[in-house]
């Protein structure tokens, strides 16, 4: 007889088959779509998040970072932009999260007002690097 069963014979929900546990501690997987609503894509913005766009936590934000509106994997990566600008792929690695889960959570926060994003320099518009080399020699010519 399982633990669950009431008597009534019932299997025990953790005993079925698909429901292991990967061990003890860590408790039941859970499935990316469930901390994202079941979205694969950072809201109707359409914000694109690339690895290296760096988040900063909006102090400015009138709102309270308590509410019931925000999920605990919204609450951490608040928290852990708090204290420092953090690029996309140091959240999802301190977050323990996927990339993907922290795009869409990103795009969530964002909307909301709650972080600011700088997106990464695009290489087009970086200096040219003859221009640099020339800067650089010009330097040491001093």
């Amino acid at each position: 007889m399982s633990r669950n069963d009431g008597g009534l014979g019932a299997p025990d929900p953790y005993e079925l088959p698909g429901s292991q546990w990967y061990d003890a501690e860590a408790g039941p997987l859970v499935r990316p779509y469930a901390m994202t609503g079941g979205r694969t894509e950072p809201g109707p913005g359409g914000a694109h998040f690339d690895l290296i766009a760096l988040v900063t936590f909006d102090d400015t934000v009138s709102g309270s970072t308590e509410d019931g509106l925000l999920g605990p994997e919204h609450r951490t990566l608040l928290s852990l932009c708090r204290t420092e600008t953090q690029s996309v792929a140091e959240l999802s690695a301190d977050a323990d999260l996927p990339v993907g889960v922290v795009r869409v959570l990103l795009g969530d926060l964002l909307e909301s007002g709650y972080v600011k994003v700088s997106r990464p320099v695009p290489p087009a518009q970086l200096p040219d690097e003859r221009i640099l080399r020339e800067v650089i020699n010009g330097l040491r010519a001093l």
